[in-house]
């Protein structure tokens, strides 16, 4: 039985039959001339596949499901990014204040004002403060006005509050002619 294995080797193809698993190898003259059709697991415990190219390995990882595939999707949330197209992001750190006007289909920018900008920062004595969020605000709403955006949405981030610095820069575009519709849930 150990020469018939042995001879199959020599040949340059070998299969073995472990149950429902069967491990095949192409060999040829040199140790890196034969592909692996497939090998037993990999050393890390998971199994190493081919792509659909056979260039390069991968490594298998199983994908999350949905939690609910067939799940219904409303009238609005379908259409509420072409209705209210522009929405509002703020960010506050300690050291700046940055907001921008984002156009909600195509996730381009249409304007930006930050406190770590030439002109504004040029103008403030602290970058991080209460009036450095209305001079943030007073200037992406001009910018906005120029792109033709009167009307934009915010919604605060889970770990934002709608108050202080946020409540701000969200005044401050309003007192400045952009009408901003707050959602909080």
């Amino acid at each position: 039985m150990i020469r018939n294995i042995l001879n199959t080797w020599r040949k340059g193809s070998h299969a073995m039959d472990y149950g429902d698993r069967t491990l095949s190898f192409v060999c040829r003259r040199g140790f890196h001339d034969g592909k692996v059709l497939s090998g037993p697991r990999s050393f890390f415990g998971v199994e190493d596949f081919l792509d659909d190219d056979n260039s390069r390995p991968y490594t298998y990882k199983k994908e999350k499901r949905p939690k609910s595939p067939h799940k219904h999707i409303s009238f609005k949330q379908r259409t509420i990014a072409y209705m209210e197209p522009f929405s509002l992001d703020v960010f506050i750190s300690k050291r700046f204040v940055s907001a921008s006007v984002t156009h909600r289909v195509t996730c381009k920018q249409v304007a930006v004002a930050g406190t770590n900008s030439k002109d504004i920062k040029a103008v403030l004595k602290s970058r991080s403060d209460i009036p450095a969020c209305l001079a943030v605000g007073r200037f992406l709403a001009d910018r906005a006005k120029e792109a033709d955006v009167y009307t934009c949405t915010y919604t605060p981030r889970e770990r934002d509050k709608f108050e202080g610095k946020i409540r701000a820069v969200v005044q401050s575009l309003i007192d400045n002619g952009i009408d901003v519709k707050v959602y909080l849930d």
